[in-house]
């Protein structure tokens, strides 16, 4: 067993929608590499796709960047996350057969209908790959990357990335109603689980030593919540980029029956509950100047408009609507009210999610940690911080390949237990308090949005009103 003050380090990567990201951390979180490398898709109306051989040579240079001048290094193992949803079909030597649909693909509206789930969801969409090419066996974004470092053919899938896939996380089998797809099904296994040794081929691509373990990882949600270091009951990590997906962590599932909230299987057998949002970064308009605007934002609280800032359509947490749309209401006075709107109206999303979540009855009393690449944002973390009303912690790497370093080191053994390694490995910069004044500031909006939601007929009026009653609530209380 190898931790800190032995020279070791734990390589995470992550396979990300517009890059592909690899970090090289040791056992008491110094990252000594790190590499990335960009990714392309193809877009059209609801068609996104992408190149699995593309992701393939983007791990090797990600990987060959965060590895150099370490030669000496002893590498301790290493695992891989990718984009929950994303799926493709392989031929039985483990090749692609087929692009792979993004998570965010919605050509399989029909099937999502008549499985279920949401179209997001990688179901479907096997299902749509399975009408169209006629053949091969479902895999997940990572298993690809772990069969070509392993040189496996019929590498198993973790129970992460397999959820999305209608994968019973709570009794750890495939369902009975996909008993009819056989062995199109993959073999699952814990987030964790080893999966093989890097390969000598592997090695010369990658520049990671041959036989250095790899184990099972899990989805880029999970993984930046691990890297949060969000793992005890009741805290909950809040990763904002493209979209804004929610993590936590609880003794048991979190039950709702709108399919809204879904429920990881953390490695150790508790649960991950979390949901994904359509809102975030993606909605801010294109070619500014990030700190210009974020400065300038500063003087537009509240904005002037109010705004539901839909990356794209169709709405998955805090409600289920694929009707919605992006909308502002008002006119703005300027380009940065039109950013502080965005920014604020994330934020605003943010708190209707945790109101949610406490609707549903999850724990959410714990510590709140902000991850994501928008979390590079001081200004737009302290607003967030305000909004919500509540403190806010952010880590010194927002990166979901560090989630991934600190399951690779539970994985081979170097911990006890996933909450000890990320003990270790997690490293807190910055502690948020919300400024009491700029939460009062933000009441008033927060509640027109609630209902304008309503009206529209996508937020169901029970949470409406449950959001309604802790907002009179907190008044009270103030």
């Amino acid at each position: 067993m190898m931790f800190e003050g032995d020279g070791g380090a734990w390589l995470g990567i992550d396979l990300g929608t517009q890059s592909v990201r690899a970090l090289l951390v040791t056992g008491d979180g110094r990252v000594l590499g790190a590499g990335a490398a960009p990714l392309t898709g193809q877009r059209d109306g609801t068609r996104h796709e992408q190149d699995p051989e593309e992701w393939w040579k983007a791990v090797c240079t990600a990987s060959r960047a965060a590895l150099t001048g370490q030669r000496s290094l002893r590498l301790g193992g290493l695992a891989v996350c990718g984009t929950s949803g994303t799926v493709l079909l392989t031929d039985p030597e483990g090749r692609p057969l087929t692009p792979a649909l993004m998570y965010d693909d919605g050509r399989a509206a029909p099937e999502a209908a008549r499985v279920g789930t949401q179209p997001s969801w990688a179901l479907p969409k096997a299902l749509w790959l399975l009408e169209a090419y006629g053949r091969g066996r479902i895999t997940h974004q990572p298993d690809v990357i772990t069969a070509r470092l392993t040189g496996g053919t019929t590498i198993p899938t973790d129970s992460s990335h397999a959820l999305k896939t209608g994968y019973d996380a709570e009794h750890e089998a495939w369902p009975p109603q996909l008993a009819h797809l056989g062995e199109v099904l993959p073999e699952v296994v814990r987030p964790g689980t080893r999966l093989g040794e890097v390969s000598r081929a592997a090695a010369e691509a990658t520049g990671i030593p041959a036989g250095t373990p790899v184990v099972a990882g899990m989805t880029d949600g999970c993984a930046a919540q691990i890297a949060s270091g969000a793992l005890r009951v009741g805290a909950w990590n809040s990763v904002l980029g493209t979209t804004l997906v929610l993590k936590g962590a609880s003794a048991r599932p979190v039950r709702d029956d709108a399919g809204v909230v879904y429920n990881h299987r953390a490695p150790d057998g508790s649960w991950l509950p979390g949901g994904a949002s359509s809102v975030g970064a993606g909605a801010l308009p294109t070619g500014a100047d990030p700190a210009e605007m974020d400065s300038r934002a500063a003087d537009h609280e509240p904005s002037g408009v109010l705004t539901y800032p839909l990356s794209s359509p169709g709405e998955r947490f805090p409600f289920l609507a694929p009707e919605a749309t992006a909308f502002t209401l008002g006119t703005p006075a300027s380009e940065a009210d039109r950013w502080a709107a965005v920014l604020q109206g994330v934020a605003f999303t943010e708190r209707l999610c945790l109101d949610y979540l406490h609707y549903l009855g999850a724990p959410i009393d714990g510590p709140l940690t902000f991850t994501g690449g928008a979390a590079r944002s001081a200004y737009w973390n302290q607003l967030r911080a305000d909004v919500l009303g509540r403190p806010a912690r952010v880590p010194e790497q927002i990166e979901p390949a560090l989630g991934m370093a600190v399951l690779a080191a539970y994985g081979t053994g170097a911990t006890a237990s996933l909450v000890e390694a990320a003990d270790r490995m997690v490293r807190i910069r910055t502690v948020l308090e919300p400024r009491a004044s700029r939460t009062a500031r933000f009441v008033e909006p927060y509640a027109r949005l609630v209902d304008e939601l309503e009206t529209r007929g996508w937020l169901p009026t029970p949470l409406a009103t449950h959001t309604r009653t802790r907002l009179n609530q907190k008044a009270a209380d103030s």
